[in-house]
């Protein structure tokens, strides 16, 4: 579940379903509750498996990923509403198993995470007029990249590769989004989730 960047709506993506449901945060007496949103939900096309979105920071778009599908979808907010703009390419083997979905802090290029076959991560640039996406790259890393995540500076990505028994450290290219291995990793059992403490 995610909020928006407003913080008046909260979403569910429903990989079974292929649907993102929709809430109204609601303010009451007792603080925060939740109605459902209009609409409810916004269907996806069949075999999607919705499983991550992250908003861009200019709060006006947002991109999926498809566990299943192995596509990025982008989409555009407006209103509590996600439009359907785009949708390209991360998953070429078509394995089934999508992960992990950032945008670097300037907005400028975003990553998702593959699985199950050709481990590794697809990177893209991001359209600063439309916030369509071109893909730009793609970097190999260990045995399945189930999640990963950007440092606050943008300098480096940190992909957690689960059954590497290992979290992978590249730098970004801050010109062109292309990711670098640093040769440097942190050994930890089967790491699954990288989050950074505020």
């Amino acid at each position: 579940i995610y909020a928006s960047p407003d913080e008046h709506y909260l979403y569910a993506n429903d990989l079974g379903t292929d649907r993102i449901h929709k809430f109204e945060l609601v303010a009451s007496e007792t603080g925060l509750r939740l109605q459902p949103g209009t609409p409810a939900f916004f269907q996806l096309p069949a075999g999607e498996g919705p499983r991550h979105t992250t908003f861009h920071p200019n709060g006006r778009w947002a991109y999926l990923i498809g566990e299943l599908s192995g596509h990025v979808t982008f989409l555009r907010y407006e209103d509590g509403n996600l439009t359907p703009v785009q949708t390209i390419e991360a998953d070429s083997l078509h394995a089934a198993g999508s992960a992990d979905i950032h945008i670097t802090p300037d907005g400028r290029f975003l990553y998702a995470s593959n699985r199950l076959q050709g481990d590794g991560i697809a990177i893209f640039s991001i359209d600063q007029a439309t916030g369509e996406l071109t893909k730009v790259g793609y970097q190999l890393t260990g045995i399945h990249p189930r999640n990963f995540l950007i440092t606050p500076d943008g300098k480096f990505l940190l992909c957690a590769c689960r059954d590497s028994d290992l979290t992978q450290i590249f730098s970004i290219d801050p010109e062109t989004g292309l990711l670098s291995d640093t040769g440097r990793s942190i050994a930890s059992s089967k790491p699954v989730c990288l989050k950074f403490r505020p």
